[in-house]
């Protein structure tokens, strides 16, 4: 956390220099009157605004990637399914970040939802044609050292979890916000940059000091 934080500011920074360099805007926050809660506003404002919100972000989000997550399961090519050829594709570029095609694979794949990143990997890892989920550490864990986990697989995993594109959901308000494909782009490239290099660089500095 405290790391995705001073990241932040120093990409605000660079970007104040840079790209938005000028005359600074001001802003203003009005705090509304404080009022007494109310208990039963509140229950009811947190169904509407966090239950709610996230069945219909899992029906117009989720479930679509679910369908398209299916048929690159489903559909095989020769002996392999098309996301087992896709992942087998970017297996040499994720290496360089520390990671593996399957890892990688399920980080785009997550692009719609970032809860979904997981179960896609762990459906990679066992060449299964659903997305699943392990109910115990140990049987994650095994599975997770039997494809070639490491200390530093781990450490970029996390890595590129602080640092990579945000999610749809995400991309979809800073285009409402602004109305701008620039900026919408900017908001993708920028972490995503900064997720590869970082993950490249610790692969980099954990090979020349032979730590792996």
């Amino acid at each position: 956390m405290l790391l995705g934080v001073v990241s932040t500011i120093w990409v605000s920074r660079l970007l104040s220099k840079t790209i938005l360099k000028g005359i600074p805007s001001s802003f203003t926050l009005e705090l509304p009157p404080y009022r007494k809660p109310q208990i039963g506003q509140v229950i009811v404002r947190s169904i509407f605004d966090r239950t709610l919100f996230v069945l219909w972000r899992a029906i117009i989000v989720a479930a679509p990637a679910g369908l398209v997550i299916w048929i690159l399961a489903n559909i095989t090519v020769g002996d392999l399914s098309i996301l087992q050829h896709i992942t087998g594709f970017i297996d040499p570029f994720a290496k360089l970040m520390g990671l593996d095609g399957t890892i990688l694979m399920a980080f785009i794949l997550g692009l719609p939802a970032n809860e979904i990143v997981i179960p896609i990997m762990i459906m990679g890892y066992m060449a299964t044609s659903t997305i699943t989920d392990y109910s115990s550490l140990n049987e994650f864990y095994q599975l997770l050292v039997a494809n070639g986990w490491t200390w530093l697989t781990a450490m970029n995993v996390l890595l590129f979890t602080i640092y990579h594109w945000p999610c749809s959901t995400t991309l979809i308000t800073i285009y409402k916000e602004t109305k701008s494909k620039k900026w919408t782009f900017i908001s993708f490239i920028v972490p995503t940059l900064i997720g590869v290099g970082i993950t490249m660089l610790t692969t980099l500095v954990a090979h020349l000091f032979h730590l792996v």
